[in-house]
C-alpha cells in the first residue's frame, strides 16, 4: 500500500479523486486539504465521496510524508506546492496547467511567471494512450487538461498518420469544468436553457493542444472554441478536419481501431457519442467519419470533464507509476 495525499480535495475534480482513492485496492489515503474549508469532514461538503477525513490546512511538513499526492489545484497556486512535495521525495500527479507545456516563453505568454522554474520542463505530459511507458517511470506527471484530453484522443490518429491539414475543435463542457465558485457566467440563471461560447480569442487549453498535436507529427496552428453548456458535468468535443490525403470510411475506421485497439479506455463507436455514454467514468468515446460532399473528416469524443478530464486520469497515471494496472480502482 502507498499513500497518498489529495492537495484541493474540497474542489470537484478533488473530491472525486479522493473518493477514488479511498476505496482503491492499493493506496491509502491519508491526508486531504482544502485552502478555505479546513477543518471542516470532506464527506459533509461533499456527502457522494463517502471520505470521512478532516480538510487540513496545506503544510508540507505534513502532507509531504507520504509516497505521492494529487496536487488538484489552479495554476500558480500548484506549482509551489509540487516543489515542496517532489523536494520530500514524494511523486505527484498534478491537475494544474503549470507543468503541461514545455516551452517556457509559451507558458509565461498563457499563463505568467512560473511558481517553480527549476521544476518545469521535468514533467511527463500524463495521456497514458500517447505516454505511457513514460508515465510508469515518472515522479511528476502533468495531468492534461479536459479539452486537451477529448480533443487529443480523437485527433491522434489522424495526426500520426500525417493526415492534417487543419482543423476546428468546436467543444461544450458543463459548467463543473469552471470549479466550484460561481462566476456570472457559470451561475445557474445564466447557463439553464442557454449555451454561450467564451475565451473565444484566447482559451489557455490553445498551445496544450497544439504542442501535443505537433508531437504527433501535426505541428500547425488550431482553432478552438469553447461552449459553456447547461450540464453538471460532460464534455464533447467536435473536431472538423481538412484532411492531407482523402481517406474513405473502411480506411477510417481501420485507422481508429489500430489505434485504439486494446486501449482500456478509448472506445470507438459507430455513431457519434453522448455524454451521458461516459458519465462518472474514465471512459473517453469517440467517433470518426467521412464528409463526403466537403471531404472534411468529423471526429467526435465524449468524456466526464471530472472524470477522464481530470481526477480518474489523475488515478489513472498514479496507478501507472506504481507499477499497478492502470484500470485498477477505476472500474
Amino acid at each position: 500500500m502507498a499513500d497518498v495525499a489529495v492537495l484541493g480535495a474540497s474542489g470537484y475534480a478533488g473530491a472525486i479523486a479522493a473518493s477514488l482513492l479511498w476505496r482503491h485496492p492499493c493506496f491509502e489515503l491519508k491526508h486531504v486539504t482544502a485552502r478555505s474549508e479546513a477543518g471542516a469532514l470532506l464527506d459533509e461538503i461533499h456527502p457522494r465521496t463517502r471520505v470521512p477525513l478532516i480538510l487540513e490546512d496545506w503544510d508540507p511538513g505534513i502532507q509531504g510524508q507520504v509516497d505521492a499526492a494529487l496536487v488538484c489545484w489552479p495554476h500558480g497556486v500548484s506549482a509551489p506546492a509540487v516543489a515542496a512535495l517532489r523536494e520530500r521525495g514524494v511523486r505527484v500527479v498534478d491537475l494544474s496547467a503549470d507543468f503541461r507545456l514545455r516551452d517556457r516563453a509559451v507558458y509565461e505568454d498563457w499563463y505568467g511567471a512560473h511558481g517553480a522554474p527549476d521544476l518545469f520542463g521535468t514533467a511527463v505530459y500524463g495521456l497514458p494512450e500517447l505516454y505511457r511507458e513514460a508515465v510508469r517511470d515518472a515522479d511528476l506527471v502533468a495531468n492534461p487538461g479536459c479539452y486537451p484530453t477529448a480533443a487529443l484522443l480523437g485527433l491522434a490518429p489522424l495526426a500520426r498518420a500525417g493526415a492534417i491539414g487543419d482543423v476546428v475543435i468546436d467543444a461544450k463542457s458543463g459548467v463543473s469544468g469552471a470549479g466550484r465558485s460561481p462566476t456570472e457566467t457559470t451561475h445557474f440563471i445564466s447557463a439553464d436553457e442557454n449555451m454561450t461560447p467564451y475565451k473565444v480569442e484566447r482559451h489557455r487549453h490553445t498551445p496544450e493542444i497544439e504542442q501535443e498535436l505537433a508531437a504527433l507529427g501535426a505541428a500547425l496552428p488550431i482553432t478552438f472554441t469553447p461552449h459553456l453548456v447547461p450540464l453538471a458535468q460532460g464534455e464533447l468535443v467536435s473536431s472538423y478536419v481538412t484532411p492531407t490525403v482523402q481517406l474513405g470510411e473502411r480506411e477510417l475506421a481501420d485507422l481508429y481501431r489500430e489505434a485504439y485497439d486494446g486501449e482500456p479506455w478509448v472506445e470507438v463507436a459507430l455513431g457519434p457519442p453522448g455524454v451521458l455514454e461516459v458519465r462518472d467514468t474514465n471512459y473517453c468515446r469517440v467517433s470518426v467519419h467521412r464528409d463526403d460532399r466537403t471531404g472534411r473528416v468529423l471526429v467526435f469524443s465524449a468524456i466526464d470533464n471530472l472524470w477522464k478530464g481530470a481526477a480518474s486520469q489523475a488515478v489513472q497515471n498514479l496507478n501507472l507509476m506504481f507499477g499497478r494496472d492502470e484500470s485498477e480502482g477505476l472500474r
